[in-house]
This record gives C-alpha cells, sequence and structure tokens, in this order.
C-alpha cells in the first residue's frame, strides 16, 4: 500500500496553508494593474476573476454553502459578478481567510472536497504563471499536490499513468490499475505533469507522453 492509497485528512489544509504563505505576499505587492491581466489556464478569465472565484469556493467551503449547480460554470460567474465591486485588496483578504480556514472542513468531509484544495493550488500556479513568477504549478507545495493528484486520480479511475518525473526522486503511480489498459508512460517534470492533469498549456515544454493523449489526463474538465 502507497501514501497515495490512505487519505490523510490534513494534507488538504496543509497544501492550501502553504499556498497561502507564498502567494498572498506575492498578491500584496503587485500593483492594480496586474489583476486585470489575463490568464493563460483559465480563457477568458483575469487575474482576479480566479482570485474571486477561489476566494468564493473556498468560503462556501468554511460557511457549507453547497446549492445544486455550486461550483458549475455558471455558479463560478455568479460569484465573481458578486465580487465585482470589491477592491483587489478585499479579494485577497478573503482568500486568505478562506486558505486558513477551510482546511479542517475539508479534513471533515471524508475526502469529497480535497480536490477544491487541488484546484486552489493550481490556480496559483496560474497566477504565478501569469506573473512570471517561478513555481508555477510547483514550489513548496507541489510534494503534497502530488500525493493528492495521485489519489484523486486512482479514485476517479482516471487511466493508468507511469510518471518520471526530473525533478522528484520517486516515480508516480497515477490512475486506476485494472489490468484492462497498460499504462501510459510520461517523462518530464513535475509541473508539466501537473499541467497536463489540470488542463493547462503545454506548448513549449520538454516531455514524452506515451499511450494516452494529452486530453484524456484532465480532471478538471
Amino acid at each position: 500500500m502507497t501514501t497515495a492509497d490512505v487519505r490523510d485528512p490534513e494534507l488538504p489544509g496543509l497544501l492550501l496553508t502553504t499556498e497561502r504563505d507564498g502567494l498572498i505576499p506575492l498578491l500584496r505587492a503587485r500593483p492594480d494593474a496586474d489583476f486585470a491581466l489575463p490568464t493563460a489556464g483559465c480563457p477568458g478569465w483575469t487575474v482576479r476573476d480566479v482570485l474571486a472565484h477561489c476566494s468564493s469556493a473556498l468560503m462556501r467551503v468554511v460557511e457549507s454553502r453547497f446549492e445544486k449547480g455550486v461550483f458549475s460554470p455558471e455558479s463560478n460567474d455568479r460569484d465573481i459578478a458578486e465580487r465585482a465591486e470589491w477592491t483587489n485588496a478585499q479579494v485577497v483578504d478573503e482568500l486568505e481567510r478562506g486558505m486558513t480556514e477551510a482546511g479542517p472542513v475539508i479534513a471533515k468531509a471524508g475526502g469529497v472536497l480535497d480536490m477544491v484544495a487541488l484546484g486552489e493550488w493550481v490556480h496559483g500556479g496560474d497566477v504565478r504563471d501569469v506573473f512570471g513568477e517561478p513555481g508555477a504549478y510547483a514550489g513548496p507545495g507541489l510534494p503534497h499536490a502530488l500525493v493528492l493528484l495521485s489519489r484523486i486520480t486512482r479514485e476517479k479511475g482516471s487511466l493508468p499513468l507511469h510518471a518520471d518525473l526530473d525533478d522528484v526522486d520517486e516515480p508516480l503511480t497515477l490512475g486506476a490499475v485494472s489490468g484492462e489498459r497498460t499504462p501510459a508512460r510520461f517523462i518530464g517534470d513535475a509541473a508539466t505533469l501537473v499541467r497536463l492533469y489540470a488542463g493547462r498549456p503545454v506548448e513549449g515544454r520538454a516531455f514524452e507522453l506515451a499511450g494516452a493523449e494529452a486530453a484524456e489526463l484532465n480532471i478538471f474538465f
């Protein structure tokens, strides 16, 4: 049995607070103009839109507000629109609170909300990518994110994949190994692997993927 086979209820919260400690100071240091920059990871959304989506999603978790259709594209757009009159600082404040308070709620939820934490971390990568900051889809939270990614892909029944990562010592097994399909093979860096599973652009990045199409890996479609 591997680490990814056993759920650590504290891991999603640890991923969130690790991301909080790096992302929030970065955001507070950026000028307002940077919040209007378009994102490549979320076409049609600006940095501010991504952050408003992140903060609202976390507050829904904190306040246990899960009405029908929550986290759908329409729900996400409404959440962003509700914050249209907020200052950028108010959005960042709410995001900081959500990253701080959501962990214990996710821990008690038994696993159904773990992907929220992973998605928030990915969105942090979206923002860093726009800003040209190091650590997009990597950084201090990467080890926690990879454990979550491995377990979530297994539980979702994603196609099996063996990843040999340039910047991680141990190979990573993802997806559900059923014997019905030969595991695909990935060779490259961990950030590119995360980009593939998150459906983010990988143009210009050096990697090998055999036995699967990139679109088959996306767990956030």
